[in-house]
């Protein structure tokens, strides 16, 4: 009884924890509209500057200081990062409920699977912030993890069972683990190529066109190089955890099932994400392929990723099949 209670408490902070979350992408969809009307604003102080700006009129402005470029407050985007903080509080409250009411891990079947990866994802892009700030990403991160957390919390949430015997293994900590923050580095890899995509198409068009396209925000972000340089690191960082994935996974089978590899459904498509990602990185190391094609390969690495999550776990039949959906 004392278990289904905590269960339940689990299920509730999850709840309270979507709801957060989605305020915190409604703030940060905000900031980006702010951003938008920034860089339009910076636009126009340029043009006029180039108008007529110069002379004794610049020189008296650049004196008082009101020429100088105005740091910008973000004031929405620390609203939503502060929301993502309490939300996460409340993400790691449902883990530790469901982990102590389960007496194991939190991460046996799709629903826990989907609780760990989440909340790794948030944690992943709350600690870079601390280093670099990636806040123009918070709708992108943050709208991914609102999507995935309802959707485990709608279709694929299952009551506490006891462990099957194949997951009763150390090896279900470490695999799962790395696994779940390999998917963080490659979600915040992937949120980046996007945007690097859509700098690049904006970048393109102000060279060949002097046209100005594409959202408005875009111009108070990095540049396309740049983005794409950021994407390449933390692609990397979850191409080498997505290795030690596929080599734990393998001695697993061993231990459980008496081989390394039978080209079971999971392992194989374990395996093509990290062909694909291996691809990307070696097209972003050749010069001739920088740019747009290895961002596509970035986002469909990704892609791969979340349909290996979803789609393989829920209709793919063999010895991975531990989803816990009937």
């Amino acid at each position: 009884m004392e278990a289904l209670a905590l269960d339940d408490y689990s299920l509730l902070c999850i709840w309270t924890a979507i709801a957060i979350y989605a305020a915190a992408f409604v703030a940060y969809a905000f900031d980006l509209a702010a951003r938008s009307s920034a860089g339009a604003a910076a636009v126009q102080e340029r043009e006029l500057v180039h108008a007529g700006g110069g002379g004794s009129a610049g020189a008296a402005a650049a004196a008082s200081g009101s020429g100088a470029p105005k740091k910008p407050r973000n004031v929405m985007a620390r609203i939503g990062t502060a929301l993502t903080v309490l939300a996460f509080l409340f993400h790691v409250a449902a883990l530790v409920m469901r982990g102590i009411a389960a007496s194991r891990v939190p991460w046996a079947n799709l629903y826990e699977f989907a609780m760990i990866g989440t909340a790794l994802i948030v944690l992943v892009y709350l600690i870079v912030l601390t280093r670099i700030d990636l806040r123009y990403l918070g709708t992108f991160i943050i709208g991914l993890v609102v999507v995935l957390l309802g959707l485990a919390a709608t279709n694929f949430y299952v009551e506490v069972v006891p462990l099957m015997d194949p997951l009763k293994s150390v090896w279900l900590v470490i695999h799962v683990f790395v696994a779940s923050l390999a998917t963080a580095f490659l979600a915040l890899a992937c949120s980046l190529s996007v945007l690097q995509l859509l700098q690049a198409r904006r970048e393109r068009r102000i060279v060949e066109q002097a046209e100005k396209t594409g959202p408005r925000f875009l111009s108070t972000l990095p540049t396309a190089e740049r983005l794409e340089a950021l994407a390449y690191r933390f692609a990397i960082i979850g191409f080498i955890l997505w290795t030690f994935t596929l080599i734990a996974g393998a001695i697993w089978a061993q231990d459980a099932w008496g081989r390394y590899w039978g080209f079971d459904v999971k392992e194989t498509w374990t395996f093509i994400i990290w062909v694909l990602y291996a691809g990307y990185i070696h097209a972003r190391a050749t010069r001739g392929w920088r740019g747009s094609p290895s961002a596509w390969l970035s986002i469909v690495g990704f892609a791969a990723v979340i349909f290996n999550f979803t789609i393989v776990n829920v209709f793919f039949k063999g010895l991975h099949a531990y989803s816990g959906l009937s």
